[in-house]
């Protein structure tokens, strides 16, 4: 039986908006008929998220499309690059396994950078072989960000291999290229490296869209790239892609896509180019499945009631309403995985950094951001051995590899602003080993072992009381509600912000500090980074 949808259809393509009846039959278009009533609704296409790592959300795909139909999205371009280095080719496969439980569309790439880098530890590896057998299946889209720039321009045969793969199934290869610009952005364009979403500045930008590439202007939890390039949205119209790329379940309670949509909308940019950006240009970018409400187009639509705030009554994917009144009409599968995990405690005297100078280099984390910086420091020596100083805002960051009972790696850190306790994580892109930040050895050791005995989640600690979220899939997702999820990460950064940090978002910044391809001074389970020479580095220094 045809089913008969009407109001103001906002045709994106033809930019325009006009009263009609849309006809759905098999879960397709098959009919738009203009009319002459007037309508209180708006009906446009479902909003696209053109990349993003579901895992950030600690939530299963499952769990996360629940959220995300409430907010009009109905597919998302996914890189599924946190699982499979946790767990291979095994995670990418429960990604795509518990996601076909639900109606939302995702689209899965080959991770490109399994393990991210040489100089950490990983609980996979995905060689050129491997990536190649990915690509070549019906459920893998694209090639994930190539964030190894520096083995695109120096033509590691490995990489290159991976980006040919894509070729020759004529699917795209996403980038990750921060700063590059000059000769070798030409070079890494050529290589045939389509998108960028690490942009540093708004001149960084434009080259690449000149250049060739598509810019996906990222608003997440921890980098905010909006107010920066929204100027591209009016400029480049047809260059342009929104994504979140790292989204925490608490900013996905209140929005996703539409947020952004909204927010430009009322900055005064064109309303059709802010949706090109959200629907046409990553179906068409990607080949996507996904309808823009054309005849026989896939009926996957959403109703609003203000094209300025963007707030989604109902959603439609394949037609059939998955979200209406509030409510989500479909429930998220239970699915879990099999991963490693050390079993082994740390001591505090394995957290010891004896003396070897009396300065030392600090990493300097930045609020929303990913990228570091660095500083030189005395350090504050006690009895010979290097210890927090959190009256200066130098906190102890230690990293604990998840996949073998090792010692761990210690460095100092400032911008986190603990004044007292500790927190840890097993989230830390891109291997994901367990990861802390503290003020002292006691409650840095005790953080990460409770992490350990969680076998994965997020804890902050602090004069014997702890607030806890447990990540059980995977040591980076839950099957618990997006609701609960939420409440809970709220409360563990609530209980971190009590015990000083500034952080808008203390622990989406942590996760990010182990993250070798984003420069400046980062900490792997091998030891401190030095990302623009793209090597180890020594903490103590003369100077």
């Amino acid at each position: 039986m045809d089913k008969k949808i009407e109001g103001n259809i906002v045709d994106v393509l033809n930019e325009k908006i006009y009263p009609a009846e849309i006809i759905i039959a098999g879960g397709k278009i098959i009919g738009i008929n203009g009319t002459s009533k007037n309508y209180d609704r708006y009906l446009m296409p479902g909003f696209v998220d053109s990349h993003i790592h579901i895992e950030s959300s600690m939530l299963t795909p499952a769990q996360f499309a629940c959220l995300a139909v409430k907010h009009g999205t109905v597919g998302v371009v996914s890189d599924p690059h946190e699982i499979a280095n946790v767990a291979g080719k095994d995670g990418i496969d429960f990604m795509i396994r518990n996601s076909e439980t639900v109606p939302l569309k995702f689209f899965f790439g080959a991770p490109s950078c399994v393990p991210a880098t040489g100089f950490e530890t990983s609980g996979a590896i995905l060689n050129s072989q491997s990536v190649s057998d990915l690509l070549k299946r019906r459920d893998i889209w694209f090639l994930s960000e190539v964030m190894n720039f520096p083995g695109v321009l120096n033509e590691d045969p490995e990489v290159l291999s991976k980006i040919g793969a894509s070729h020759s199934l004529n699917k795209p290869v996403d980038g990750h290229a921060p700063g590059l610009r000059g000769k070798q952005l030409k070079k890494y364009i050529k290589a045939g490296i389509s998108t960028d979403h690490e942009c540093l500045t708004y001149e960084e930008a434009v080259e690449k869209i000149r250049a060739g590439m598509i810019i996906q202007v990222r608003e997440g939890s921890a980098a905010r790239g909006f107010d920066v390039f929204s100027r591209l949205f009016d400029e480049f119209p047809g260059s342009v892609m929104m994504c979140s790329d790292d989204m925490h379940p608490d900013d996905l309670m209140e929005g996703h896509i539409n947020k952004i949509v909204s927010r430009g909308v009322k900055k005064g940019i064109d309303l059709f180019r802010m949706l090109r950006a959200a629907t046409v240009n990553p179906v068409f970018h990607y080949g996507l499945p996904v309808g823009l409400l054309r005849v026989g187009d896939p009926a996957d639509m959403i109703a609003i009631n203000s094209l300025e705030d963007f707030i989604v009554s109902d959603s439609w994917i394949n037609g059939e309403l998955v979200y209406s009144d509030g409510r989500v009409n479909f429930n998220a599968s239970e699915i879990n995985i099999d991963f490693p995990f050390r079993k082994r405690h740390i001591d505090i005297d394995d957290l010891k950094v004896v003396a070897r100078g009396g300065n030392i280099k600090v990493i300097t984390a930045f609020d929303g951001q990913l990228f570091t910086g660095s500083c030189i420091e005395r350090a504050n020596l006690i009895e010979g051995i290097a210890a927090a100083d959190p009256e200066k805002d130098i906190c102890k960051i230690v990293v604990v590899n998840r996949y073998r009972d090792i010692p761990p790696a210690a460095a100092f850190i400032r911008g986190f602003g603990l004044n007292r306790g500790a927190i840890a994580g097993s989230v830390s892109h891109d291997s994901h080993n367990i990861i802390a930040v503290g003020a002292s050895d006691e409650e840095i050791a005790a953080a990460i072992n409770r992490i350990i005995d969680m076998r994965g989640g997020l804890v902050a600690l602090a004069d014997g009381r702890s607030e806890e979220l447990s990540l059980e899939v995977g040591g980076l997702m839950t099957n618990s509600y997006g609701s609960d999820v939420s409440e809970k990460y709220r409360s563990v950064e609530r209980f971190a912000k009590e015990m000083g940090s500034t952080l808008k978002s203390p622990f989406m910044t942590l996760s990010f500090m182990a993250l070798l391809v984003i420069p400046e001074l980062k900490i792997s389970d091998k030891g401190l980074f030095d990302v623009s020479e793209f090597s180890y580095t020594d903490l103590f220094c003369d100077t």
